[in-house]
């Protein structure tokens, strides 16, 4: 089994099609199945399964999958290493951001640091919290940036700026004229929330169990995987939502705006303490700290 023959595996898993994995590649379809045949057979496994005119994987192909990421990233991280010994800033460093973060702060950022350091490969992935900072603990992602607390207590975590929460509604919302709204009065409206596992989410939960409450006090008619999705949907109908104030401004949807009591939130860049830290790696902590 070689590095390549996982990669090339990954590469055909993730999108369960060998023409578009060869194509992402750029090796030919002969070369991607040939290696796909060359690990089946060295270990006498089915690793896909043909159904119709697609393919799906085995139960052996989808217990590889976790494992062979693993050991690839192990694998970019030696690389990394080498790399940081040859005294140049440069290799591949990948960044998985939650939405807020990767919408609305971090690609300036992004700009400034190659900018600065041309010979860094960016590879961003997009998440919310939650999978932000399982990225972050199984070394899939060598910085994680999100919004709020995490449960992953091995990691450290890095304030790098800071961030508010505001109620989003209509403008024709009953409290739309209404400049301050305690929280105490949540309850009595309908609300669109993002998923469980956001950042935006969890801040929200925060401020709601200081004033007494809980989300299961709330009447939550939608929860929605995105803030667009969240802001079109607000926009529609009659029910609130909450969001960060940079992703609210930046939108340009028909809302109104009203500061959450309490809703000061931090963004954090998240590095695992027991991975080694390259230039690249510092060089990007040092532009994301900057004022």
């Amino acid at each position: 089994m070689t590095l390549e023959q996982l990669r090339i595996f990954l590469a055909v898993a993730d999108r369960l099609h060998v023409t578009r994995a060869a194509d992402a590649l750029n090796l030919t379809q002969s070369a991607v199945s040939a290696s796909i045949s060359a690990l089946e057979n060295r270990h006498d496994i089915k690793l896909f399964d043909r159904v119709g005119r697609r393919i799906i994987l085995t139960e052996a192909g989808d217990a590889l999958v976790p494992e062979a990421r693993r050991l690839l990233a192990r694998a970019e991280a030696v690389e990394m290493v080498l790399e940081d010994f040859a005294q140049n800033t440069r290799g591949r460093l990948r960044l998985y951001a939650s939405q807020t973060v990767a919408n609305y702060w971090l690609p300036q950022r992004m700009v400034t640091l190659h900018r600065q350091h041309p010979g860094i490969e960016l590879d961003l992935r997009v998440g919310n919290t939650a999978q932000v900072a399982q990225s972050v603990e199984d070394g899939d992602a060598d910085l994680g940036l999100i919004e709020g607390e995490v449960s992953q207590g091995e990691l450290h975590r890095q304030v790098v700026a800071r961030d508010s929460l505001v109620l989003v509604m209509a403008r024709s919302h009953p409290w739309s004229a209404r400049r301050g709204i305690p929280v105490a009065d949540y309850a009595t409206q309908s609300w669109v929330l993002r998923e469980s596992g956001s950042g935006t989410r969890s801040e929200f939960e925060r401020v709601l169990i200081k004033a007494g409450l809980t989300l299961a006090d709330l009447k939550v008619s939608l929860e929605l995987p995105s803030n667009e999705a969240v802001l079109a949907a607000v926009a529609a109908g009659e029910s609130l939502s909450v969001m960060s104030r940079r992703a609210a401004v930046a939108s340009g949807k028909a809302t109104h705006m009203v500061d959450v009591p309490g809703g000061e939130r931090p963004f954090a860049v998240l590095t695992h303490p027991k991975r080694y830290r390259t230039r690249a790696v510092n060089a990007m902590i040092e532009i994301l700290s900057a004022p």
